[in-house]
């Protein structure tokens, strides 16, 4: 088994991976940063989201475990102290994982071309200045035009990030399906949307085809997916559930739901 540890340049995440590098060394386990199986994040969900585009491209044989070495976060399943015992899980490794979905992001641009990218969390557009004007196609078929802020894209697992924050649900991750929420949309007696989050189905897709064309910010997972100096305007973007998967080494897993407690409400006494 190779493992790969990627991490964030802070102070206690370099600490841990030190410590990590001589206790795998010591294990006799193989440390290959270029084609792993499991690919091992120090630092936080910022860090794992960071692996996972770094990686993403070997998704369909690359398990993650998360160390976290601040606050507890959504995917990582590990203390900064607890090196000795998740490197003796690492040697009893025996293929155990969990699964999460990933939504497939397209980018039509006015000349033909066609940008993919996919997102963990969740994709935004929004407009850098005034107001972002699109029609919303849900399986091919006119839901609504959409008049405000922007959009966000969220799949379940990402539903508790930038998506709740916005009013969006929270969704159980074993529901595959993507939910649209909408950011400051204006609604009054000209203009006029379903004003509540959208949940769509793995067997849907759904389509911005959008009326404004300048100056549009398309993030995925926070990472810029669009470059604002693109001569070409953008025609369509496409959300899909991916075939793809997150695969996650499942050691010691703790469920969705715990962690939206512990997360939000703070553990029910």
């Amino acid at each position: 088994m190779r493992i790969a540890i990627f991490s964030n340049p802070t102070g206690g995440s370099v600490k841990v991976t030190k410590e990590l590098t001589t206790k795998l060394n010591q294990a006799h386990l193989t440390i290959d940063n270029e084609h792993p199986d499991v690919v091992l994040t120090v630092g936080g969900d910022g860090t794992l989201l960071s692996a996972f585009h770094h990686y993403w491209q070997q998704l369909d044989r690359i398990r993650f475990v998360g160390i976290h070495t601040g606050h507890l976060g959504f995917y990582t399943d590990w203390r900064d102290f607890e090196v000795d015992q998740l490197v003796e899980s690492l040697k009893k490794d025996t293929g155990q994982q969990v699964t999460y979905p990933l939504v497939d992001v397209d980018i039509t641009y006015s000349d033909g071309t066609v940008k993919h990218f996919i997102a963990l969390n969740e994709s935004t557009v929004k407009k850098a200045v005034n107001t972002l004007v699109c029609d919303i196609y849900i399986k091919g078929k006119l839901f609504e035009r959409f008049r405000g802020d922007g959009l966000c894209i969220s799949t379940p697992t990402g539903s508790t990030g930038y998506n709740k924050s916005i009013g969006g649900a929270v969704m159980d991750p074993s529901l595959i399906g993507i939910q649209l929420g909408e950011i400051a949309s204006i609604n009054n007696r000209v203009f006029r949307t379903l004003g509540s989050p959208i949940i769509v189905g793995q067997d849907q897709y759904v389509d911005l085809v959008l009326k404004t064309d300048d100056r549009l910010i398309v993030s995925c997972d926070q990472l810029q997916a669009h470059d604002l100096d693109n001569p070409h305007r953008i025609q369509k973007l496409h959300y899909q559930i991916s075939k793809s998967k997150i695969a996650f080494a499942r050691y010691r897993h703790t469920s969705f739901w715990q962690r939206v407690d512990e997360a939000f409400i703070g553990g029910v006494k």
